[in-house]
């Protein structure tokens, strides 16, 4: 703890120094599982990047003490040879339990855990002024519910206190076919009341088909049960594979996988979104030409590439979450005026094992009568080509998913009006938080997750460069080229994974004997 002790005492120093002079600041993470456009300006960073170690495993509390940059891969990786996991574990490997907590991150476990950050029992946080304070359920708690979604507006988290429970080595996972948002629903809820489930999401494939996946832990496989993996290049994408499954049989199939893979099974292809990679680049998408290009479908280059080409700004890459009984209309309205399929279907208990629901930093106004679960919908893939029919797409979803009394992640691009963004968060509350926290001259959690249109326009009136490199951008296939090749050249985005895999899976099944 000394190493840590020292570099957040430096860093604390330097954010003093910014609060002196009253100049706003950004963290610097080293690496972001955000769509938005994130650019390192040294004169107002302050850089947080080597906070990135497993500091303590305890096996007797199950608790692990978690620097903000450690990514879920090499968490797991510390936390497995105690045969321990972290409840909730984000389906990308790079995203880092800083972000997680920051950023609001649901996956498969959270229909029972809630969010990543639930999950979290204390925080070591600096704030706005500099000074380092620890804030948990009974200490500070109105800053450690605060922080929770805050996007870094009110310090910076640089310390973890986050959950374990008991690992096994492998999901016995069942895929069964639905017919509709009815039957996937119908088989969510049964799939939920039952104690044994221990992971639970869905894909649509086409608004009347689609599988509902429902995981639990076990320690073996049963006889008759085929060992299925997803981390090798030479396996299948997760999605892919489950397609094939029910596309052959309207009957439940069940395989095992190990954990690591199930964990991480969204991480080649980052869903399906590498899918669209192949239509843009006009390349063949089949099993030699995914098995060719692994190391650059991974979600950690795929990101980096992202950024790089400008592309966010032509696809929708959306979470939204809505009440189960609004599900049905809100497939409806996707499919009408999105179309594209799969779609990601991921229940979230909002408040998880906790008994009550506090009010984080960003959360919704409060409503008596709101639902205790909501589903998740992944809605990725191209939008129009056009600025303005791309913004008015994504404005009609987001009034859509707040008609439906629902709410969206903010990870990705937010077009809402500073007006509608408040009136869908509780700004009051936010304010005296910032306030408290000495965090008035930062930005605001609507200035980080905003897409300005009109800032965009008028600094295309106003530069003729700015101009000239959207207009050459958007030109196919300029853009993905330059995304494509910055991503070869900045070799550590592909370092590959397989060697931590590998000892990940021996480390849990040698365990297991």
């Amino acid at each position: 703890m000394d190493g840590h002790d020292a570099a957040v005492s430096l860093l604390a120093s330097q954010v003093r120094q910014f609060y002196e002079r009253q100049k706003p600041f950004r963290i610097y993470h080293g690496s972001t599982n955000s769509t938005r456009q994130y650019r390192y300006l040294p004169d107002n960073m302050v850089d947080t990047s080597r906070l990135s170690h497993v500091l303590h495993i305890d096996t007797q509390k199950k608790i692990a003490l978690v620097e903000p940059n450690v990514p879920m891969d090499k968490l797991v990786e510390a936390t497995l040879p105690h045969r321990l996991v972290p409840p909730v574990v984000m389906e990308f490997p790079g995203i880092t339990a800083g972000g997680g907590f920051a950023g609001t991150s649901g996956e498969s476990s959270s229909f029972r855990h809630g969010f990543f950050e639930r999950t979290v029992n204390s925080i070591e946080i600096i704030l706005a002024d500099g000074k380092i304070i620890k804030a948990s359920t009974s200490e500070n708690s109105d800053i450690f519910y605060g922080a929770a979604s805050s996007f870094g507006t009110l310090g910076i988290t640089t310390l973890l206190e986050i959950q374990l429970i008991d690992a096994k080595s492998f999901v016995e996972l069942t895929y069964y076919p639905v017919s509709g948002m009815q039957s996937a629903l119908e088989k969510i809820e049964h799939a939920a009341a039952d104690p044994s489930t221990d992971y639970l999401d869905g894909i649509f494939f086409a608004k009347d088909r689609g599988v509902i996946c429902i995981g639990r832990l076990n320690d073996s496989v049963d006889d008759g049960i085929r060992v299925q993996r997803f981390t090798r290049a030479t396996d299948p994408w997760f999605y892919l594979h489950a397609k094939k499954l029910i596309g052959k049989s309207t009957l439940p199939v069940t395989e095992a996988i190990p954990l690591v893979d199930y964990l991480f099974r969204y991480d080649r292809g980052g869903f399906w979104v590498g899918a669209y990679a192949f239509e843009y680049f006009l390349t063949p998408f089949n099993r030699i030409t995914r098995w060719a290009l692994d190391s650059y479908l991974h979600t950690r280059v795929m990101y980096h590439a992202l950024h790089k080409s400008g592309l966010a700004k032509s696809y929708i890459v959306q979470d939204v979450a809505v009440p189960y009984e609004s599900a049905a209309e809100f497939l409806d309205y996707l499919d009408d005026i999105f179309g594209h399929y799969p779609i990601w279907l991921c229940p979230l208990h909002r408040s998880g094992k906790s008994e009550s629901t506090p009010r984080g930093l960003t959360a919704l106004r409060p409503d008596p009568n709101a639902p205790t679960m909501l589903l998740n919908f992944g809605v990725w893939g191209p939008g129009p080509t056009r600025r303005h029919e791309f913004v008015a797409i994504n404005r009609k979803l987001e009034q859509k998913v707040h008609d439906l009394k629902g709410q969206k992640c903010l990870y990705a691009h937010a077009y809402y009006t500073e007006a509608e963004f408040w009136d869908i968060y509780d700004k009051n509350e936010y304010d005296l938080l910032r306030q408290k926290c000495h965090a008035d001259y930062l930005p605001s959690v609507y200035d980080k997750v905003k897409v300005d249109v009109e800032a965009e326009e008028r600094a295309m009136k106003k530069s003729w460069v700015t101009w000239s490199q959207a207009t050459l951008w958007s030109i196919w296939p300029l853009g993905g080229l330059y995304g494509a090749l910055h991503a070869t050249f900045r070799r550590e985005y592909l370092k590959s994974r397989q060697t931590t895999y590998g000892l990940l899976i021996n480390l849990c099944q040698e365990e297991s004997d």
